[in-house]
């Protein structure tokens, strides 16, 4: 279990694609896999957390690389796999193959921004022409990029087709979770992105077959992955191998773009092992405010109401419950319903059409990242809970 501690900063004051921390960059970028020193295969473990990432939704680049461009670049002009890349001057050519001088960025923007911060990090505006590029010329200091940082700031390609547009900063982390069992792209470690390792012409192919039983679904894009939220994460290699980053300053749900608000920042985690706990992907308690209306738990006036209710009716035992949200990812939306409905279930010990109903009725399914991320909440029996180690989670986080 991994719960997110007060302590994370976003570093520098504005931020594109890639970034974070509670003292914020103008824009950047995160690092990645520390261990967990205790966990063992086949165990649970929980933390909160913080990260970043290359942008999605931008145009790929034809002949640029070997079937995905987020992990096979080639450099179109001397054939180099992974080629080494410089930066030369600003805009969507400036990334550029130090053997042979080649454009070799496999990705162009189709519309692009920049954003700064306020100097408390609370809020953003997107700016123009002249200040992205004044940003994109000192991209590595605005982005506050960690020291051992490999990466060229996004800031440096200076988009501004948004301008004049203001937004809440809410930071979270899009990856956090725990090692593979297979090497595979820490952005490929989910249902829907791992789709694209499927018999791919690249040395991180796998079958169906391996992508199930080897990911962790530790990268999930999934806004509530915030401070104070727990997240309970599959064990599959020994140690765990906690990892994060892809952090966010802000993103709505889906990221449909592709891509938010990705920045530089520190991360404070607390991490526990939950001994005998098998599960197959993330479980999280997000904290109280992300918690959809139906599957909030119920206060002191709506629990007077609902006793009143059960001695009309004849109800001798009323639930004791907490929300608990169920990762699920696949190809696609559907695919990723079933799969968190299925491991809801699983856990529980319960029919799916029985979690089809908690859901329904006391909870929400809600879009995690498009195209293949979504989050399954609904009130679960407390007693459930403790079978599987976890209720004393949820009666601290929500003071029950």
């Amino acid at each position: 279990m991994i719960r997110r501690r007060a302590g994370a900063r976003l570093h520098g004051e504005t931020c594109k694609k890639y970034a974070w921390r509670r003292q914020f960059p103008l824009c950047g970028r995160a690092g990645r896999h520390p261990r967990s020193p205790c966990a063992r295969r086949g165990e649970g473990a929980t933390s909160p957390w913080w990260s970043l990432r290359p942008p999605r939704h931008p145009a790929t680049m034809a002949g640029r690389f070997n079937g995905d461009p987020f992990c096979a670049a080639v450099c179109p002009g001397c054939g180099d796999e992974w080629p080494r890349t410089r930066v030369d001057g600003i805009g969507q050519t400036a990334i550029r193959c130090e053997k042979c001088g080649a454009d070799a960025s496999p990705f162009v923007f189709t519309n692009g921004y920049t954003i700064a911060f306020d100097d408390e990090r609370r809020v953003g505006l997107t700016v123009g022409k002249s200040a992205a590029e004044a940003f994109a010329a000192d991209a590595d200091r605005l982005m506050a990029l960690p020291d051992t940082s490999i990466q060229h700031p996004i800031l440096t390609f200076a988009p501004a087709d948004l301008v004049g547009v203001a937004t809440r900063l809410r930071p979270f982390l899009g990856q956090l979770g725990t090692t593979p069992s297979k090497a595979m792209p820490d952005s490929h470690n989910a249902g829907d992105f791992g789709e694209f390792l499927k018999g791919a012409p690249l040395a991180y192919s796998l079958t169906a077959a391996e992508l199930v039983a080897h990911k962790t679904d530790g990268h999930m894009d999934v806004n509530t992955v915030r401070e104070g939220a727990i997240l309970i994460c599959p064990v599959k290699v020994p140690g765990g191998g906690v990892y994060l980053g892809d952090m966010h300053a802000l993103q709505g749900d889906g990221e449909i773009a592709g891509h938010t608000c990705d920045v530089s920042g520190t991360v404070t985690l607390e991490v526990h092992v939950i001994k005998g706990l098998k599960i197959d992907g993330p479980i999280l308690l997000p904290v109280l405010d992300d918690v959809p209306y139906l599957a909030k738990p119920l206060d002191d006036a709506e629990r007077a109401r609902v006793a009143e209710l059960a001695r009309k009716h004849g109800v001798q035992d009323l639930e004791a419950d907490a929300p608990a949200t169920f990762i699920g990812t696949g190809a696609n939306l559907n695919e990723a319903t079933t799969n968190g409905l299925e491991r809801a279930a699983e856990l529980l010990g319960v029919s799916v059409p029985e979690v089809m109903n908690r859901a329904t009725i006391a909870g929400a399914i809600e879009i995690g990242r498009n195209p293949g991320v979504v989050r399954v909440t609904f009130r679960v029996p407390l007693s459930r809970l403790d079978d599987n180690g976890i209720g004393a989670f949820a009666r601290g986080l929500y003071n029950l």
